[in-house]
């Protein structure tokens, strides 16, 4: 089955702006935040939901969650291509991020990720190998500011 040209982008950081980045296990040295393909059926925060918590281990249910309300179309690399049906150039990235109090240790998926690391944002943004990873994580302080009502509210 092909996957869904439709996918999430999941930025994982610290109130003090350090942002999770893993390793590619299929791209040594490919750095990034969460990402994954919609699966049919899914909205893209159950997509979200899913993806933080296969890559991660970490439970997004006890952070909150933002939808960015933002989109990125870009062109599938070729390697990647197989993965679509055969018609299918470009992907749809739909952008959220998940606030943690803290750096936390997470538990990644090695079928997907050799390691992962905690980077202050603006050398995340410079780390990471796709460009609109880098442009969101160089939008976070601004977003995160407008943000800081919502993130301190008592659950």
């Amino acid at each position: 089955m092909y996957k869904l040209p439709v996918s999430v982008l999941v930025v994982i950081h610290t109130l003090d702006l350090d942002v999770l980045l893993l390793e590619r296990s299929d791209h040594p040295g490919y750095w990034q935040s969460v990402t994954g393909s919609q699966h049919c059926g899914e909205t893209l925060r159950q997509t979200a939901l899913r993806e933080i918590h296969e890559e991660t281990g970490l439970n997004p249910c006890d952070y909150m969650l933002l939808d960015w309300e933002t989109e990125y179309r870009y062109e599938i690399f070729k390697e990647w291509r197989w993965r679509y049906a055969p018609d299918i150039t470009h992907n749809t990235e739909h952008v959220f991020s998940l606030c943690l109090p803290e750096k936390e240790t997470v538990a990644i998926a090695p079928e997907e990720h050799l390691d992962y690391l905690w980077l202050p944002w603006h050398k995340a943004a410079t780390r990471v190998f796709s460009w609109s990873n880098a442009e969101i994580i160089r939008r976070l302080p601004r977003h995160l500011g407008a943000m800081s009502d919502l993130l301190l509210l008592p659950t």
